[in-house]
Parts: structure tokens; sequence; C-alpha cells
């Protein structure tokens, strides 16, 4: 790991993204109906439970290096919501098109938690109000909470909320019964939402089910490695390209006082807390191990059967890893959520870090943080070995690797897929309007322009301008080299031909946020080996798939994937 030439440059990194980004519709499946995943035959999902999804006090909604007044405020912000967005006279989506058509039109809106993605909709909620009369109400609950609550109000017929900002994977389980409403033709006929400039992959997976669009975008989420880019130079260590490397930089700077206050600081800082968003990290660490042939392979389940891929080389490697980045972490790391590792890193206390794209501008805000040009952005670390068709860890070679770089296999991993917004089709016509009009108004590049560059709104780059105009960043304070790294990581992970899709099969929440969850927090606090951690995974998702129906869960992953069989 010591450092090498030869590194590819910043520029050429994100110049080389930005050229793939045109041709990701064709990955995506474009505009064709394959590319969206069909649902299974299911009825309406059940409420999921977790005795462990009620303690948010840690959680995602913990609140990051706050942003300053000033940065986060619309009102001082030529591209804030207090600007007019692009018009048109026949434009029904455009907040300004018809001042104040929605006089007197209440708007219930549930997310989660904040400050993160309930600040700008409570930002905008008021400046909305002034263009249009729509009263926009944003209520926030628990990250953990947050899957239950919209399943139960709509299930149940309550429709206390006509919209929701939601992860986009859960729409199988609300379009399926007909929940969420059909945007097609809303979207269609809004010019300002400028529906093009949406990264294909945000448009055409993450908005859109069986071949029609249910969400809006507002965020785009990849994991992303970042490190203190002066730690590892006066270390004099190259950036980890594997995982194996990730722990042995982690290692080797463990103990150097990284934020000059004579106190050793911590190697690694990956958030492990349970209900508070950590089970999506292990993805990320086991995806390279497990995914080489490309998108279509996957990485959760064997395409054949549905049987999990969890108790392979691969998976319990992924599991060791996961628990030995805590040796290099703070003492209360099992108990951090992702608020807190920000936090610490932000604050000069870590050299690495597993997050998703907020850490860029978080890092870059003057007023909060201690490490401004200081971090650099990676796509995931790979691995040099993958597993073969036993589950057996081999080396990498141009048969089981077709995707390597430098002899390893990366698998970017699409978690979460961004935050989006979803309308209630049980609410009233013109609510509806209301609703689809806030969201729209959120989404289009006058605000969303400037609010992926805030750090405190916990909005990520998903729209094609974003990552094109490097200004609007550099504004916002970011050096222009700090914002080609960083577009440059998100760009080459959205581009990467073995990129990792979400899981996005009925009840996925009960697979990922309750199983998989549970049994991480067990397997940190010691509870299990990696060898039961697995096995203990496998049995409690066969027992889902078993009790869903295994032919209607396989379609629905293989049509995720764009698999025929």
């Amino acid at each position: 790991m010591r450092r090498t030439a030869g590194k590819t440059t910043r520029a050429t990194r994100l110049v080389a993204a930005l050229m793939t980004l045109a041709l990701l519709a064709a990955a995506c499946g474009g505009d064709d109906d394959e590319a969206a995943p069909e649902a299974a035959e299911q009825g309406a999902a059940e409420p999921a439970t977790s005795d462990g999804t009620d303690d948010d006090d840690g959680s995602a909604a913990a609140e990051p290096a706050a942003s300053d007044d000033d940065d986060a405020s619309a009102d001082d912000d030529e591209g804030s919501a207090t600007s007019e967005p692009a018009t048109s006279d026949d434009d029904e989506g455009s907040a300004a098109a018809e001042p104040m058509r929605f006089e007197g039109v209440d708007v219930e809106v549930l997310t989660f938690t904040g400050p993160q993605i309930a600040e700008p909709l409570q930002r905008y909620a008021p400046v909305f109000n002034e263009l249009t009369g729509a009263n926009v109400q944003v209520t926030t609950v628990p990250f953990g909470e947050l899957y239950n609550n919209i399943l139960t109000d709509a299930a149940t017929g309550t429709n206390s909320f006509d919209a929701w900002v939601f992860a986009p994977q859960w729409i199988v389980d609300f379009a399926v019964p007909g929940y969420v409403e059909d945007l097609t033709d809303r979207v269609a006929a809004d010019a300002a939402l400028e529906w093009g400039d949406v990264a294909p992959f945000f448009r055409d997976f993450s908005a859109t089910f069986e071949g029609s669009v249910y969400t809006i975008p507002l965020d785009g989420d990849f994991h992303m490695v970042y490190y203190r880019s002066d730690v590892l130079e006066d270390a004099g260590l190259d950036p980890p390209a594997t995982w194996d490397e990730y722990l042995e930089v982690a290692g080797a700077v463990h103990g150097t006082d990284m934020n000059g206050d004579g106190e050793g600081d911590y190697g690694s800082c990956i958030s492990k807390a349970r209900g508070q968003q950590s089970y999506w990290w292990i993805t990320s660490i086991a995806a390279p191990y497990i995914q080489s042939q490309g998108t279509s392979a996957g990485a959760f389940f064997d395409v054949d059967d549905l049987t999990p891929l969890v108790t392979n080389e691969g998976f319990i490697r992924a599991l060791e890893v996961y628990a030995a980045t805590g040796e290099y972490g703070p003492p209360e790391e099992n108990n951090h959520g992702v608020g807190d590792s920000r936090g610490l890193f932000t604050s000069g206390r870590c050299a690495l870090t597993l997050d998703w794209g907020d850490i860029g501008p978080l890092a870059a805000d003057p007023e909060n943080s201690q490490v401004v040009d200081q971090v650099g952005s990676l796509v995931t670390p790979g691995s040099r070995e993958v597993i073969d068709a036993g589950g057996r860890l081999v080396p990498c070679d141009s048969a089981s690797c077709p995707h390597a770089v430098d002899g390893v296999n990366h698998a970017p991993f699409a978690s979460f897929g961004g935050w989006s917004g979803g309308i209630n089709a049980n609410s009233d016509d013109l609510v509806k309007d209301a609703a689809f009009a806030f969201l729209s108004y959120v989404s289009q590049p006058a605000q969303a322009n400037r609010d992926v560059t805030v750090g405190a709104t916990g909005f990520n780059p998903y729209r094609t301008s974003q990552f094109e105009n490097l200004d609007n960043w550099v504004d916002a304070g970011m050096s222009r080299a700090a914002a080609e790294d960083y577009l440059g990581a998100i760009g080459a992970s959205l581009a990467s031909p073995n990129m990792v899709l979400d899981l996005r099969v009925p009840q996925n929440q009960r697979y990922q946020g309750v199983v998989l969850d549970t049994v991480l927090a067990q397997f940190v606090a010691g509870e299990l080996t990696a060898e039961e951690a697995a096995s203990e995974i496998y049995d409690q998702w066969e027992e889902i798939t078993e009790e869903l129906g295994r032919d209607g869960q396989l379609a629905a992953y293989r049509n995720t994937l764009n698999v025929s069989r």
C-alpha cells in the first residue's frame, strides 16, 4: 500500500465518467418497459416489525455537521427556492405557472426525521405557499419507522398523508396494491421538471416501476469511500483499492493525531448502530467478492432459484472485514448512526469512512469542517478474489473478473437509490396536483442544483447538469479539484458495468431492514460468529421467500436485474 506512480487524474476520471452518463439509458433499459422491474403477483405487503427500529436518537436522523443558516437558506441564492423555475404557458407542473392556483389546499408530506432530507422540504414549504397558495406540512418519523408508517397509513385507508419521501426500492410494496399514484402523464406534461436532465439510472430505474413513473427523484445515492488525503500522504500510502487494503491503511494510521489536538484518532469510522441505516454497508463490502459478471448477475440471490448469496466464502469474508473495521474505529462505533460517523470525519478524527455522497459537501463547508480540501473520494474498494460456482473464493482472472481494473473486481452499490417523492393515490385530485407541483418544484434544477452542494440537505447529485457544471460546486465552497474528484467517483460508480442494484423485490424491507439489520447487530456485538451470522441470514431470508412465494419473488428479482429465463 505504499504510494505508487501512474494514478488516474481526477479530471480524467471525471471526463470519462461524464462520457458514460449518456450511455446509461441503454444500460438501464432506456424507455423500454423491460428496464423497469415487473412486480411479483403479490398482494399488499404486511407492515414489517422489528424490536430494533424504535431507537432513533443516534440514527440517520442524527444531525450531521450542521450547515450555517446562510448556506442552507434560500433567501440569498440565485438558484434558491425564491427563484422562479423555468416555466411554459402550458406547463402544469411549474409552481409559478398559475400563481395561487392551490390557494387553501393542504398537502401533508411524510418523511424521516432530519435535518437531512426533511430540511429542504421544510424550507421550501413556505416558499411554495407564497408561489401557489398551497399549505404544505412536513411530518417526520425515525427512519426505522418510516416504511411501516407509510404502509400502514395506506393499507388501512387512514390516508393521513398525501405524499411521502422515501426509499424508491420500497415502491414495489406501494405500487402493486395501488397505494401510490402513477405520475407518468404528469411528468410528461411538466417542462419545468426537466425530466431529461435526471440521470438515466435515477430516471429509468429508481423512479420507474413496470414502465410507469411513480416517484420524483430528489436525491442520488451511491456508497463511496472517503479518505484523508493529507493523512495518507504523510504516511506514504495510496488510497485503498481493495477491502484488504482498506484495513491495511486503517491499521497503519490508527492512533495518529489527525486534527492537531494532541489526541490519537481513528483509522476508520463506519456507523454500525441497529435501526439506523447501517445494514446497507455490508452489501458494499460483500459485493465485489460475490458479483463479478456484471449487474445482471445480482449480489443478493441466485438468479436461478433465489437461494441467498450469504453462506459463501465471499460474504463470510465481508463479515470479517466489517468486524475488523471496528478495531480501528471509535469505542462506541456499534452504537453510532451515520450522523455520528459524519461528524467524526468532518471534525478531522477519521482517516477513512464509508458513506453516501453527503461527506463531499459536508467536508467542504469551512464553517463546520476541519478537513476542507483534505478529502479524497473513491469508488468503493474491490477484491482480487471472487466466489466461484461453488461459493469458494478464487483469484481474479479474465474469466472470473471480466470487468476488473488492474486485477481488482469493483462492484459499486447503488445503495438506497436516492430519496424520492411519491403521491398517495387516494388523495383528492386537487391535492394530488398540489403535491406533485411541490415535489416537482423541489426537484427542478433551479432548486436542486444548489441543494446537492449543501451537505445539510442530505441530497446528493442525480441530475446530469449537476455533474457537468462544476461552478455550482465551486461556488458552494469546494475547490475545483475536490469537485472533480467527488463527482468523478460518483460518475464512475454510475458507469460501472458491474454496478450492484439494491434489492427491489416485494417486502425487501423485511429482508434488509429487519433480518439483515438485526443479525448484523448481533454479529458486531459478538453474539454470533461470521459463519453463524451468515447461516441466520440465509435461514430467515428463506423463510420470507417461502412465505411470500418463491416463484413470484424470483420473477421480481430477475426482472429487477433484466434477467430473462
